[in-house]
């Protein structure tokens, strides 16, 4: 979901800086804001009680976040971190809503947009209950290819590296380096420059 940055200042919006590896929110913190991407790549993800890290999804330019709890008044079910630097837009919980209510067509957009993400969710589930790796692995990169435009084979080239796909998979790195190798050999993907290719 993009709103236009004049429209989010005209609301009240501010901008905040973030450096790599700092945290925007953490689990279990209370929703108060309406975030969006200017510039820089975050990743919503979950430590388990050993510090493995699981990703929930990677975000990018343009790209919103954490409006779904805003919704149903309950705290964050996950971190959100950052990746790069980052400027990130953020609109305050009430502004947010007063916004919906003026321009009932951007809370359309925004009814598509989180639809659109309960499909990503659906789908990752979907896939991560699948006990092969490679079938895994084929299904976030089927969802990531998504509308590229050129359905040719290997005409995609996946925009993560291996341990990001591994723990958006559930997998671990190791199996999911494997994976891909045997992947290769099956012509399933091609690997050029050390990039996945699908």
């Amino acid at each position: 979901m993009v709103i236009s940055e004049s429209v989010l200042y005209s609301a009240g919006a501010d901008i905040k800086k973030y450096r790599p590896t700092e945290f925007i929110f953490n689990e279990g913190e209370g929703s108060h804001y309406y975030y969006q991407i200017m510039t820089g790549n975050i990743k919503l993800n979950n430590y388990d009680s050993d510090g493995k890290e699981f990703i929930q999804n990677i975000l990018a330019d343009g790209e919103s976040f954490g409006e779904s709890v805003l919704f149903i008044d309950q705290t964050y079910p996950m971190n959100a971190e950052a990746m790069t630097e980052c400027s990130i837009l953020r609109l305050c919980k009430s502004a947010f809503f007063e916004l919906m209510a003026k321009f009932p067509k951007l809370y359309l957009e925004m009814c598509k947009s989180l639809s659109q993400r309960l499909y990503y969710k659906f789908v990752m589930m979907q896939n991560i209950s699948f006990q092969n790796s490679a079938a895994r692995l084929t299904g976030l990169m089927e969802y990531l290819k998504g509308s590229h435009n050129d359905r040719k084979p290997y005409s995609f080239m996946v925009p993560l590296t291996r341990q990001q796909m591994a723990s958006l998979t559930g997998l671990c790195v190791e199996t999911t380096i494997r994976t891909i190798k045997t992947m290769e050999k099956q012509q399933i993907v091609r690997i050029k420059d050390r990039k996945i290719y699908y």
